[in-house]
């Protein structure tokens, strides 16, 4: 998959949660606003309450979105069979859109009355939706090849090199130029302050003012619009790269710790799930079949 046809496909994806979140929204908007008591009498009770002919759709299509997304993931991962099938990152990118999808629908399937043992689980799926973009973010700051193999210090110095040599040797990008900015890179603290978030909005706020000065330093070189591009792209990937040297053995733990928070939400949100499945069949909750 190319880039071009990635940042479609992620697009995509995107573009439907926000497009089943807007429409269902909108057209429910009168119902979900209305006072409890008084859903009862309206309209589109029939239709939009968690037990019917909408409303009920929407809990089943959510919790089947997010039983494939947890457990065909989960299979990508663990069973040697399927490592060749497909690439681990678009994996993980689908499974964190059926893991959206899935909450969005079952929010609406809620009518956004949340109580007894259901709570528990609604509020443990908030807390895997919220820790998996916290993952996915820890997850993408440690490098990997297109198969979803982690790189090591050795692969990342060496990428680093094949950088340098293409600045200079490829586009005459002069030495010391290079060898300012890895001045500035090195005396960059990568613990500069207290909490993991105050460092990370300090990293990327420095990596701007570094880009700045950058594209300032480059337009004074005589660069085709083409190679001022592509150069440009050059010091953005070894700024990114030297970001996740940095921040490789931090990033690692952080992802260890992250799996022992997130894989308890989500068992809590799948067995308290399942048997608010069980007990609305059991109780005759059908839908329409």
């Amino acid at each position: 998959m190319t880039r071009l046809s990635h940042s479609i496909y992620v697009f995509a994806l995107s573009g439907i949660i926000v497009t089943i979140f807007l429409f269902i929204g909108i057209y429910g908007a009168d119902y979900y606003s209305t006072e409890l008591a008084e859903r009862h009498f309206h309209l589109q009770y029939d239709l939009l309450k968690p037990t019917g002919t909408i409303g009920h759709g929407m809990g089943i299509a959510g919790s089947a979105f997010l039983l494939i997304g947890v457990f065909w993931y989960m299979a990508r991962k663990r069973f040697r069979r399927l490592s060749h099938v497909g690439t681990l990152k678009y994996w993980l990118e689908f499974h964190i859109f059926l893991c959206i999808l899935g909450p969005v629908l079952i929010l609406f399937h809620t009518t956004f009355k949340i109580g007894g043992i259901v709570a528990i689980s609604f509020w443990s799926m908030v807390a895997v939706v919220i820790s998996g973009v916290i993952g996915r973010f820890i997850y993408l700051q440690i490098p990997r090849t297109i198969q979803g193999r982690e790189l090591n210090m050795n692969d990342l110095n060496r990428i680093e090199t094949d950088l340098f040599s293409e600045l200079k040797n490829r586009y005459n990008i002069d030495s010391e130029f290079i060898s300012k900015l890895n001045i500035k890179l090195s005396d960059r603290k990568p613990n500069e302050g207290a909490y993991l978030l105050v460092r990370i909005i300090k990293r990327f706020r420095f990596e701007r003012q570094l880009m700045k000065e950058i594209n300032r330093e480059l337009r004074l070189n005589k660069l085709s619009a083409g190679n001022f591009r592509k150069v440009v792209k050059l010091f953005e990937a070894k700024i990114k790269l030297n970001r996740r040297i940095i921040w490789l053995s931090s990033m690692q733990n952080y992802l260890r710790y992250w799996h022992v928070i997130h894989l308890p939400f989500a068992l809590i949100m799948l067995i308290i799930m399942l048997i608010h499945v069980a007990v609305a069949v059991l109780f005759g909750y059908t839908w329409i079949f």
